[in-house]
């Protein structure tokens, strides 16, 4: 196949838009569909971390025991909605079967590449003049109420040190001292240098702005209906605004990559995994930097124009109905760490899908069959953060470039 000149990306997520950055560089046309507006969905409401530290995985050793626990307890910010969902099920137990230490260790050697990457393109792109998002880099605090758990996680610290991605330490007093926004009962901190925290949706605002000025076209509205086929090739999309037709396409839809990827006969086992955030004023005292509260898996982001609470996760299906019980979970959880817990005024109660995937890495490969398709998803939690190396690596396959780093882990063929 040569070189593809006019390309179509399939989702104007933050995934679609990296891919439609490089491709511009390169000088392709490019065209950006999708379902709802840009930037409308997960890329807009989450917490805005560049987490680079996230090496490892979810399905880490004792993580179901961990959620069932919790979940009898009452404390656990995972909901899985009990309806006869088959593929859910058969997910959930793919997901409990890669919960190992072998996959654990192969899995964060095999993401910390894009990581890296991800990290050193991004720099790249704060070089451009237009890109104001309230961009920090001051790293990420890790507060614990329980000292069990503050020392446990040293024994994580420990494996990431063989990376460069240790966390510091901090007693009680430490973490106080350089955040007095938690409560004095807390039972300890660990400290990130290398996390940096934006606000997403203005990085989304600002980065289309700059790619339409750049020659990008944005069809918003416009779901995909089908794919026509021609051999071993697309030749183009049938959608609610019409025909589309171009040399080459994209599939970065997150949480609803699977349904369209089965149009394909392409298996991509993704489940939406809903997530939750509340945006208000800045409470007073305020934290300086964002942090990870450990025991309710929620994460809190400063930023001057605001404050965000976000977590949870919840496999429901592909609703996006506000869940209040989800979202007072996330006041009440910050209100166990925090002095001041929330701002008085609510700007935002948002909910958004995350594609998940079972073994928590991202799929970003050629299509098996099609020649001139790149599927570029399942992100899970990291889509922000991995969106800059995706979008490039997304780029050079396209291209018929050799890529910067090996994306062997990412294939498809591995569901």
């Amino acid at each position: 196949m040569g070189n593809p000149e006019r390309i179509t990306i399939i989702g104007g997520g933050v995934i679609g838009l990296a891919c439609a950055h490089y491709l511009l560089d390169e000088g392709c046309r490019v065209t950006i569909v999708e379902r709802d507006l840009v930037g409308a969905g997960s890329s807009h409401g989450n917490c805005g971390l560049l987490y680079y530290s996230d090496a490892l995985p979810l399905c880490t050793p004792g993580a179901v025991s961990k959620e069932i626990v919790r979940t009898l307890c009452g404390t656990s910010p995972l909901y899985v909605k009990p309806e006869p969902d088959f593929g859910r099920l058969f997910w959930l137990a793919r997901f409990a079967g890669h919960c190992r230490h072998t996959h654990m260790r192969q899995a964060a050697k095999d993401k910390l590449p894009i990581l890296q990457y991800s990290a050193h393109l991004f720099e790249a792109l704060w070089q451009l003049p237009d890109m104001a998002c309230e961009l920090e880099k001051k790293g990420i605090l890790y507060v614990f109420k329980e000292h069990k758990n503050f020392k446990k996680f040293g024994e994580t610290s420990e494996y990431l040190d063989q990376f460069d991605l240790g966390w510091e330490p901090m007693t009680a007093s430490q973490a106080l001292e350089l955040e007095p926004a938690f409560t004095d009962d807390i039972a300890g901190a660990w400290y990130s240098r290398v996390d940096h925290h934006l606000r997403p949706d203005l990085l989304m605002r600002n980065w289309r702005k700059h790619l339409v000025q750049k020659g990008l076209t944005v069809i918003e509205n416009c779901s995909v209906l089908d794919f026509i086929r021609e051999g071993g090739r697309l030749s183009g999309i049938k959608t609610t605004q019409g025909t589309i037709t171009d040399d080459a396409f994209v599939l970065a839809t997150g949480a609803w990559s699977s349904p369209l990827a089965s149009k394909l006969k392409l298996k991509l086992p993704i489940q939406p995994g809903k997530g939750y955030s509340i945006t208000m004023n800045r409470p007073e005292p305020c934290p300086s930097l964002p942090c990870i509260l450990y025991e309710k898996n929620m994460v809190v982001t400063p930023w001057e124009s605001g404050y965000r609470l976000g977590g949870t996760m919840e496999f429901s299906g592909f609703g996006t109905h506000l869940n209040q019980h989800r979202l007072n979970k996330l006041k009440s959880g910050a209100a166990e760490y925090m002095k001041s817990p929330y701002g008085t005024i609510c700007q935002e109660e948002w909910t958004s899908l995350r594609p998940m995937t079972w073994d928590d890495m991202p799929v970003i490969d050629r299509a098996p069959g099609y020649e001139n398709l790149v599927v570029a998803t399942g992100h899970g939690m990291l889509g922000l953060t991995l969106a800059t190396g995706t979008g490039k690596l997304v780029s050079d396959m396209l291209l018929n470039k050799p890529t910067k780093i090996p994306v062997h882990p990412y294939r498809m063929d591995r569901f």
